[in-house]
């Protein structure tokens, strides 16, 4: 399959995958801590937005800044994930869900900053 778009990529895909999840359990009534919410709905939001960013530049240094950025804000993702399990807001199998989520985020990211680095050293 030839990659014309950003919503071609798996990465991406799984990076709206992963919005959806953070989503799903901040709208929840049960979920008190607005800040919270707040910080971790924009983490992930910054992992499929980066995504789509870095696919968008010419450059290839550029495009990994972006994709590199994504994996980071995945990572944030996971960070805030266990403020909220120790706040007893979600349960061990909604944190294992979305902690598996961004991590697979994270690996399909990995492969394209792999990606990225081999074309710049062409």
């Amino acid at each position: 399959m030839k990659i014309e778009k950003f919503e071609d990529l798996i990465a991406w895909q799984e990076a709206r995958k992963l919005v959806n999840e953070v989503y799903g359990i901040t709208d929840k009534k049960n979920f008190r801590d607005f800040g919270l919410a707040d910080q971790i709905q924009k983490a992930a939001v910054s992992v499929m937005a980066n995504i789509s960013e870095g696919f968008g530049r010419y450059a290839f240094r550029d495009s990994k800044q972006f994709y590199t950025m994504a994996r980071g804000s995945a990572t944030e993702v996971q960070s805030h994930l266990y403020v909220i399990l120790d706040r007893k807001t979600i349960d061990k199998e909604d944190f294992s869900r979305i902690y598996d989520q961004a991590t697979r985020t994270s690996k399909l990211i990995n492969g394209l900053i792999k990606n990225i680095q081999e074309q710049i050293l062409k």
